[in-house]
């Protein structure tokens, strides 16, 4: 039988690449590397000046597809970073970081 497994959370920092310098910190952010995109609440990277870049479909872990923004930023988290691709999360979705941005 298997135990149930933890789950492993860490902070984050997220900066829009074209205005280095001012970052925002996200705690109690899910690692979950079943998720490839790193998610982000909309009004966090709206509040850096982030939008959009394009909309995405996604199927939840329950079976329901649903679509986002994607958009790029600078993340960093556990003394590193790195540009990576972000999901606008609407309310209602997971904060998470993804297996692409790990």
């Amino acid at each position: 039988m298997l135990e149930e497994m933890g789950i492993l959370r860490t902070s984050i920092s997220i900066e829009h690449p074209a205005r280095r310098g001012t970052l925002l910190e996200l705690s109690d952010v899910i690692i979950d590397t079943g998720s490839e995109y790193t998610w982000v609440p909309r009004p966090v990277l709206e509040s850096l000046g982030l939008t959009p870049e394009r909309v995405v479909e996604f199927v939840t872990t329950d079976g329901r597809q649903i679509e986002r923004g994607v958009g790029f930023a600078n993340i960093y988290t556990e003394g590193t970073s790195t540009p990576d691709i972000v999901v606008f999360a609407e309310s209602g979705d997971l904060v998470l970081l993804g297996a692409h941005t790990l």
